[in-house]
């Protein structure tokens, strides 16, 4: 159930298939679906190898995502395949990226929300489905605008709901109906 294995293909088409079938598909995240259909999801292929390169890269998707109106790039999904492939580094990492955020004077205007291929909630253990909301197959930095986010919240009455429906889903699916899902095995 915990397969740490990197997936094999393009980084972005593979994020794609991930966002489309599971984040999308799945209804995970109900606000996905309408900035990826008007084409406002920015994916950026990070080459960093070190969580310093990375977070040079953040700084400039930050500033870029703050630079563009929303209507050309709502949210940024920046992969890195090739840094904090572990989990607890990643999770490390993240105070770093509030950082960056903090830094470039941009709290409460982006913020940075996080996914793994091996994520695990505080709490859950690591086969537990629920991990699942939040596993990705690669590593995500996921950028995000603070008005996007408030718009959704205020459009959904009880966000609570999404995570209890999405762990209802998550078990009904299950590990191996999550891995034929993304694997587009059409027997789930």
């Amino acid at each position: 159930m915990n397969d740490t294995t990197a997936p094999l293909g393009d980084p972005i088409a593979v994020t794609r298939n991930w966002l489309e079938k599971a984040v999308i598909g799945l209804n995970l995240c109900p606000f996905a679906k309408a900035v990826y259909v008007k084409q406002q999801v920015r994916f950026v292929l990070s080459d960093a190898s070190t969580p310093e390169a990375l977070l040079e890269e953040l700084a400039e998707e930050l500033v870029l995502l703050r630079d563009t109106p929303a209507e050309q790039i709502d949210t940024t999904l920046l992969i890195h395949p090739d840094v904090l492939t572990d989990f607890l580094d990643y999770n490390d990492f993240l105070e770093n990226a509030d950082m960056v955020v903090e830094t470039l004077d941009l709290q409460g205007i982006l913020q940075v929300a996080s996914f793994h291929p091996q994520y695990q909630f505080a709490g859950a253990a690591p086969d537990d489905v629920s991990n699942y909301t939040n596993r990705a197959p690669y590593p995500i930095l996921h950028l995000l605008r603070e008005d996007s986010v408030e718009r959704a919240v205020a459009a959904f009455p009880d966000p609570d709901v999404i995570i209890e429906r999405n762990i209802e889903t998550l078990d009904k699916l299950g590990v191996e109906g999550w891995n034929r899902l993304l694997s587009g095995d059409k027997a789930h």
